[in-house]
């Protein structure tokens, strides 16, 4: 075995961030995932919704890597077809429309089950497949606001403020992490049983049980703003030894942006002393010394001294950083229009079985031939068909375009 999941086919039938992050970690992990698009293509190919390369956005070359790409009209009964026909060659499909979009297209999971009794069929949602706010619809900070860390963080910058909103769509990725999770997880269960089964998750349940806060109340009984009252009577009657160095944990300006400090240990704060010369080094003394440092100087001016810490980055930064390049962060791969790209690598490193990425984000239906054709076994007239009929979506060029790339 070279990769954990070269045995598995996943049908993917995901958009926006949440589905797409979790079939794309499994496609790293050694899955053949087959991604299933309409004709007009995913969210991510609307020019509309902001900048676009090779056709798609930076969003979409992110979180696509490793995949097929076929187009088809779900709605058609023959678009219909060439799906139940996927799925009786799949271990595992994977949905994140709204509740009850799947059974309305007639593969709802009682439905996949008579055509694949083992599937493994995990269907993901703002609010999950039951209860009140089933048929609700959500997006990454509508999860982030509901489960707390909104109004969490909107405190932490001011208790009186309004909330503020998260970056890097945590509600999408942190819930897409525990899906590809589940799915092993039940991958593993079959292997040993044989049976297959449902994944339902919601981001609201995910986002929530990624929250502490929520234990910090049951075991104190007490809501954010009655622990915010009671921390500051507490430091009032019990005012903690002055620490100077303390409050220099935070974003420290230095000449070209800030660094990052997490904290003061007692042995940093002894090499911070022995460095600086001084007995008793003050909050200023320490920002006056750095002052004239560029971030990367002052990180490891911090991180020599054994205190947490990191220059504070850009994205755009972060990826010049030589510590992601010896960690193999960054591959190159190739794309029919794009040419030579770079890539995020898997980020786990797995002894035995590493995760890799091989191929760029598809194009629209770049793989038809190679899924209807050579894994379903139509023929060409068969296959033409289904063109001239709008069930499949197919560029005349693009087989052309494609030989042209491949020499």
């Amino acid at each position: 075995m070279k990769t954990i999941l070269e045995d598995i086919r996943v049908l993917d039938l995901t958009h926006v961030w949440m589905g797409p992050f979790s079939t794309m970690m499994l496609a790293e992990m050694g899955a053949e995932v087959i991604k299933v698009e309409p004709p007009w293509g995913a969210l991510g190919r609307i020019e509309e919704r902001g900048p676009m390369y090779g056709g798609a956005a930076p969003s979409f070359h992110h979180l696509n890597l490793n995949k097929k790409d076929i187009a088809i009209n779900t709605r058609t009964p023959a678009g219909l077809k060439l799906m139940q026909e996927l799925l009786k060659k799949s271990d595992v499909i994977i949905s994140n429309f709204a509740p009850g979009t799947m059974e309305k297209m007639g593969l709802g999971y009682e439905e996949c089950k008579k055509i694949r009794p083992n599937i493994i069929y995990c269907v993901a949602s703002g609010f999950g497949d039951s209860g009140p706010y089933r048929p609700y619809s959500s997006y990454a900070p509508v999860a982030e606001a509901i489960a707390g860390y909104t109004r969490q963080l909107g405190d932490s910058i001011d208790p009186n403020g309004p909330p503020k909103g998260m970056v890097g769509f945590f509600g999408d990725l942190a819930p897409a992490t525990l899906m590809s999770m589940a799915i092993i997880g039940a991958i593993r269960y079959r292997d040993k049983t044989g049976v297959g089964q449902k994944i339902d998750l919601a981001q609201f349940d995910s986002m929530f049980a990624y929250n502490t806060q929520v234990t910090t109340y049951w075991l104190s009984g007490k809501n954010e703003t009655q622990r915010r009252v009671e921390d500051e009577e507490r430091r009032k009657k019990n005012p903690p030894p002055a620490d100077p160095l303390q409050t220099i944990s935070g974003n420290l300006k230095v000449k070209d942006g800030y660094v990052m400090v997490g904290g003061m240990r007692p042995k940093a704060v002894e090499a911070l002393k022995e460095k600086m010369g001084v007995e008793e080094p003050s909050k200023e003394m320490v920002i006056e010394y750095i002052g004239n440092m560029t971030k990367i100087e002052a990180f490891h001016f911090f991180a020599e001294m054994g205190m947490p810490c990191a220059p504070v980055y850009y994205a755009s930064e972060a990826t010049h950083d030589p510590h992601i390049e010896a960690r193999e962060m960054i591959v190159t791969v190739d794309h029919p229009i794009l040419g030579k790209i770079n890539a995020c690598n898997f980020p786990l490193k797995l002894s035995e079985t590493p995760g890799k990425i091989l191929t760029a984000a598809p194009l629209l239906g770049q793989h038809q031939r190679e899924v209807i054709q050579g894994l379903l076994g139509y023929n060409e007239e068969e296959f033409n068909n289904l063109v001239q009929e709008g069930v499949i979506a197919y560029q005349p060029d693009i087989d052309k375009q494609l030989e042209n790339w491949k020499k």
